[in-house]
């Protein structure tokens, strides 16, 4: 029977985990998450993997294949060339718990701070109408299931320590999914211009490559919403429009010196 050879990390911190070589029988349709349980029923029971529903749709098997974000559920051995060895490892932009298993918290802390989803007050829910086309925009955005690896893969995440002042693309995503939605009346712009830090994006669009859901990350989201922020932030016709509006009426006292805005 055909064999592939897997080099899988092993350990609970990455100075002093290492790589172990496997040798797993290869069947057709396999994929690198088949091989994994393989490796678990046969040589090592205590390699731990995360993952839940082998269909590619909980988002729970994320991890590195050759150094690429992937879905191991999704990522099949066939697609490696034959004799090569592949390389699994946890994803490098969250704390490693053990093995292939990440501390993937800190997304859930960022989600909480986002402004939810604000229906007009005054319009039942079955009086709200809007066109098609805007159905479909958000829709993309609904497709997220959370796997992280845009998370994983964005350079600003994973090399300049900006988690604390960089949400990521997943949660710009989900603002875009809320500020583009036709009934939403919430304002997310001031939290995406600070919290969010969406100006740290330079749009390289490695985190479209490597969406399993094919959802235009850069493009339908986060372009959109920086170009939002810099209308309203740094446009000098809005910001000079603002002021003027913002100026007292005509024979109307202007406020005193230390309360002008």
């Amino acid at each position: 029977m055909e064999e592939t050879l897997l080099w899988v990390f092993r350990g609970s911190d990455r100075d002093s985990g290492r790589y172990f070589e496997y040798r797993v029988p290869v069947e057709e349709g396999m994929v690198v998450l088949d091989a994994l349980h393989w490796i678990q029923a046969n040589v090592a029971a205590d390699l731990a993997v995360r993952w839940n529903c082998k269909a590619a749709k909980c988002g729970s098997c994320s991890a590195e294949v050759n150094g690429r974000p992937s879905l191991l559920c999704k990522t099949r051995l066939s697609d490696f060339p034959a004799g090569e060895a592949i390389t699994i490892e946890p994803m490098r932009t969250f704390p490693l718990v053990r093995d292939l298993v990440t501390d993937v918290s800190w997304n859930y802390r960022v989600n909480a701070r986002i402004a939810p989803f604000s229906p007009p007050a005054e319009a039942p829910e079955e009086a709200w109408r809007w066109q098609q086309e805007d159905i479909e925009r958000v829709q993309e955005f609904r497709r997220c299931i959370e796997c992280f690896l845009c998370q994983d893969v964005c350079h600003v995440l994973r090399n300049h320590e900006t988690e604390h002042e960089f949400a990521g693309p997943r949660y710009l995503v989900r603002v875009a999914a809320l500020e583009m939605h036709p009934m939403d009346q919430g304002d997310r712009l001031a939290y995406l211009r600070t919290d969010a830090g969406a100006g740290y994006c330079n749009i390289t669009k490695c985190c479209t490559e490597v969406c399993p859901e094919h959802i235009k990350i850069t493009d339908n989201a986060i372009i959109p919403l920086k170009e939002r922020v810099a209308d309203r932030y740094y446009d000098p016709l809005q910001v000079a429009w603002r002021k003027l509006r913002r100026r007292p009426d005509a024979g109307q006292a202007p406020p005193p010196t230390g309360q002008r805005e």
